[in-house]
């Protein structure tokens, strides 16, 4: 009855659109109302211990890293890079945005950022070429689900923090996906830009002079992810650790190096990383205070031997997971699926002897389909606003794009070496 009232409560609030981080807060404060077993203080309690972790360090040092490399020259830098490495390809501007999400995904971990940034920079160099504006938005908003899956991703650091997944692991464990997914979506453009005679004629040859300067630009942003990704691998530090070594390549490469980020960017990039920090650890705290709860009432075993009674077949779990997260994904930001619905969904994987790196990685890509769909779609209302494309257009040309994204996790759930082949001979 009990947790009857919070589910009510929290649709409730849902439907009257109240923040979601307020929305979990009031509805599980809403359970101590009905239980009075506890007394508020314990609500206070789950909240601050949700937040009270050193893995959880990674997020911010992570995500005070990428915005710091927005002012650093970086992304010139990188869009130069793609520029150079898909010239000869057909929609060679379209590549170029498959290519930049891909690249900017190993440095930001946030794919709202990275969306917002090409939404401004690569959209209306698009629409120049011939591009629809409506294409140029969901192509741009596509893309950056690359992002979560890309180490650093932030989803990875959350998924593992809140699952005891290793992070390490799981960031090793994104690299092939986040390719395989880059190159379909190369594809994808290469037939799309044929098809409608778009960037098709014979472009000028790359030089090796040209190839090589842009490589030089952009080659100490392009280690980074090499940094981090052999720091963990070699154990010289942890996750949270190769976070705080982020931020301080960010600052060395903006201030020393590159020399092209004033102090009055720096302050501004640390109000904003302030202000992005704060409100992924209010979502967590309240997440961990609701997800507390339903462990409480037992949700996550009730559920399991609910669903393991029915259904016999992991492929089969995979498949009605992906639909359970694609409707999830419409109403609730990922970042609090993946808080609250990671605990319900470990004591199934043991049941079907699912790998959580594996799950992990699949997870994350159906969580993000959301994103890109009403009625929330976070990224969808980022993109569609920057560029002024109406969401009935953004929504009639996403459908392709969903097609591949869900494509690509049923090829991640049925196979599972494209997740697991580099953490298992790599760490």
């Amino acid at each position: 009855m009990a947790l009857a009232l919070v589910l009510s409560v929290l649709l409730i609030l849902f439907l009257l659109n109240v923040p979601i981080a307020f929305a979990l807060i009031i509805s599980t404060a809403s359970y101590f109302i009905f239980v009075d077993t506890f007394s508020f203080m314990v609500l206070i309690q789950r909240m601050i211990g949700g937040i009270e972790s050193v893995p959880l360090l990674a997020i911010i040092f992570f995500v005070t890293a990428g915005i710091l490399m927005n002012y650093t020259g970086i992304t010139t830098r990188m869009l130069r890079f793609a520029e150079i490495i898909t010239r000869p390809l057909p929609g060679s501007m379209a590549q170029v945005n498959v290519v930049l999400s891909t690249l900017m995904g190993g440095l930001s971990g946030s794919n709202i950022a990275d969306a917002a940034m090409q939404s401004k920079v690569l959209v209306p160099e698009m629409e120049k070429k011939g591009y629809s504006r409506s294409f140029a938005t969901v192509l741009t908003a596509s893309t950056a689900l690359i992002t979560p899956i890309i180490p650093p991703g932030i989803a990875l650091i959350m998924y593992g923090y809140v699952g005891n997944v290793s992070i390490g692991q799981l960031f090793l464990a994104g690299i092939l996906p986040g390719i395989t997914l880059c190159l379909i979506f190369m594809i994808y453009v290469h037939f799309y830009a044929k098809k409608h005679n778009l960037e098709t004629e014979k472009s000028e040859k790359v030089t090796a002079k040209e190839f090589f300067y842009a490589l030089k630009d952009a080659v100490l942003a392009l280690l980074l992810p090499v940094i981090i990704i052999g720091g963990i691998r070699f154990g010289i530090f942890s996750a949270t650790e190769a976070g705080a070594i982020a931020v301080v390549y960010a600052l060395i490469l903006g201030l020393v190096i590159y020399r092209e980020m004033k102090f009055g960017q720096l302050v501004k990039a640390l109000v904003e990383t302030v202000h992005t920090a704060a409100s992924i650890l209010i979502i967590i705290a309240a997440g961990s205070a609701f997800a507390w709860v339903l462990t409480l009432e037992q949700v996550p075993q009730k559920m399991t031997l609910f669903i393991t009674e029915y259904i016999s077949s992991p492929f089969m779990f995979f498949i009605i997971v992906l639909v359970f997260l694609m409707v999830v994904g419409m109403f609730i930001e990922g970042n609090v699926s993946i808080i609250i619905l990671t605990p319900l969904f470990m004591p199934m994987l043991l049941e079907y002897g699912i790998d959580p790196v594996q799950f992990g990685i699949f997870f994350i890509i159906c969580v993000s389909l959301g994103t890109i769909t009403p009625p929330l779609g976070t990224i969808m209302y980022t993109t569609c606003s920057i560029t002024g494309t109406k969401v009935e257009e953004f929504i009639k040309h996403s459908v392709p794009f969903l097609m591949i994204l869900i494509i690509a996790a049923i090829v991640i759930a049925f196979i599972p070496a494209i997740s697991l082949w580099a953490p298992t001979n790599f760490m």
